[in-house]
């Protein structure tokens, strides 16, 4: 029965003719009920007030993990007593390329394997561009075998004591089982998404040891090395996956990992400007070249290389890693050359994990640090892995653990979010521009190409914290319990 046929059993004649007309001018002066139809009989909804900021939070404890908060943040102009952080969005600094993970082997096999039903609504819920998803935007794939692999291989294996120094052997076959259908799905769902390859080590044939581990790249192949990569960029490009940028070599100054390359500053200097660079420009290829790829403690081997001015010329900038030193050598090697990028490639969770010290180390370093110190993105390690942290190489990562846990379904680990804190409301395109260090709130803010201010704060005091937010002459007053993570999104 509708609301006329109830009325009409309560009203009749021109009563109910006058009601149906006051009714109608209600309805013409857009009466509201508080949910669901109109109620013209409901009284009005005063407590309504639009928030000018939404904010998601991330607990310590687990007790919100990204969810949206309810609170309302309303800018304001009444001064308080708390300490204000205050974003300018006129002034600016890097345009960020994305946020993301290492798709290793192992990680691309365990996604691979899942059933379609689950499949493909983890990718959606990865990479797609909307408000259901963590809108992935970069990705750090290996040129060959990671130690996060299955098994040590690499595009152009040979058996002892042959070369191929015309690449005629070069296949990407071993990619086309897990890595290449995934990256095809993601980039269905992202085209834009930005894809770094890494190498970790040569054929074993380029090398002084003839092993996977260790060992320099001999100089007599140097020029086919650097074909290699070439033909490696070209034929993922004709499997319809474009590679954005290269490193030469992950972690140059660790020989140990399996498969691992030493390749100090000179020889990564020359083989940059003789072999490298020449080759790119000889194939016409615009990916990007990028250096180094190893911890902020020997910021002088980027700077050594970049001081050359016939391997600066091929050189986009610079990545690095967190194991040792300090988050700080990105800018130290940016003020060097300003004209130069600089990355944050990779950084791992140890499993099993501490979520709240690894929410508040990686959230404080990494997305807050690395962005701060120019870096264009930040690339944590790594994607998935199983209960036992594998699969990986005889000799290496056995405690590597992943943004998701897979077995015949998944689970959201601590680095999911430290991530996805960024990833959702930062996409490509957006500048990071100016906010205020205050006590202990770390933070960094963002404008994203549609105009939104994003602003991360990670209180990192031992009790909750309250303060102010600051824009445009105006404040909205916030609070963060300790060790807890928000992104406030206006």
């Amino acid at each position: 029965m509708n609301i006329k046929t109830k009325l009409r059993s309560v009203f009749s004649g021109n009563s109910f003719v006058i009601l149906l007309l006051c009714l109608g001018l209600c309805t013409s002066f857009n009466c509201k009920s508080n949910e669901g139809d109109p109620d013209p009989f409901a009284p009005a909804d005063t407590t309504r007030v639009k928030p000018d900021i939404n904010y998601w939070l991330t607990n310590p404890d687990k007790s919100a993990m990204l969810l949206k908060q309810d609170s309302k943040l309303v800018f304001g102009t009444k001064a308080n007593q708390y300490p204000t952080i205050t974003v300018d969005s006129a002034v600016s600094y890097q345009e960020i390329d994305g946020f993301g993970f290492a798709l290793t082997g192992g990680s691309a096999s365990l996604i691979n394997n899942l059933a379609p039903v689950i499949r493909e609504p983890l990718l959606k819920e990865l990479f797609l561009q909307d408000d259901n998803s963590i809108g992935l935007s970069y990705l750090r794939i290996s040129i060959g075998a990671s130690d996060l692999s299955s098994a040590v291989f690499s595009y152009d294996d040979l058996p002892s004591g042959q070369t191929d120094v015309s690449l005629e052997h070069f296949s990407l076959a071993q990619e086309k089982t897990d890595l290449i259908p995934v990256l095809k799905s993601i980039l269905a769902l992202n085209p834009k998404i930005k894809i770094l390859g890494s190498p970790w080590s040569p054929p074993v044939w380029m090398k002084t040891n003839k092993n996977s581990v260790g060992g320099s790249l001999l100089p007599e192949y140097y020029d086919v090395y650097a074909r290699y990569f070439v033909k490696y960029i070209q034929e993922m490009k004709s499997e319809g996956i474009p590679i954005d940028a290269i490193t030469i070599q992950n972690e140059p100054l660790n020989p140990n990992n399996n498969p691992s390359l030493l390749m100090l500053a000179a020889e990564q200097r020359d083989f940059i400007k003789n072999n490298l660079g020449p080759a790119f420009k000889a194939a016409g290829l615009t990916t990007k070249i990028i250096l180094y790829d190893h911890n902020c403690d020997h910021p002088e081997y980027c700077t050594s290389i970049l001081s050359d001015p016939d391997a600066y010329k091929y050189i986009d900038g610079s990545a690095f890693h967190l194991y040792g030193g300090d988050i700080s050598a990105l800018s130290q090697v940016h003020s060097a050359y300003t004209a130069k990028n600089v990355y944050f490639t990779e950084q791992w969770v140890g499993g099993p994990g501490d979520f709240s010290g690894n929410l508040k180390w990686h959230t404080e370093n990494l997305i807050i640090g690395a962005t701060r110190n120019w870096s264009k993105n930040v690339i944590e390690w790594n994607m998935a892995a199983d209960p036992q942290f594998e699969p990986h190489t005889s000799g290496g990562c056995t405690r590597c653990e992943g943004a998701l846990t897979i077995t015949n379904g998944y689970s959201r680990n601590v680095s999911y979010y430290i991530v996805a804190h960024a990833s959702k409301f930062v996409p490509a395109g957006s500048l990071r521009i100016e906010s205020n260090l205050v006590g202990s709130l770390p933070n960094v803010a963002f404008l994203t190409p549609q105009g939104r201010k994003v602003l991360i704060v990670l209180n990192n005091g031992s009790s909750q914290q309250v303060f102010n937010i600051g824009f445009n002459g105006r404040t909205a007053t916030a609070s963060l319990g300790s060790g807890s993570v928000a992104t406030f999104v206006w």
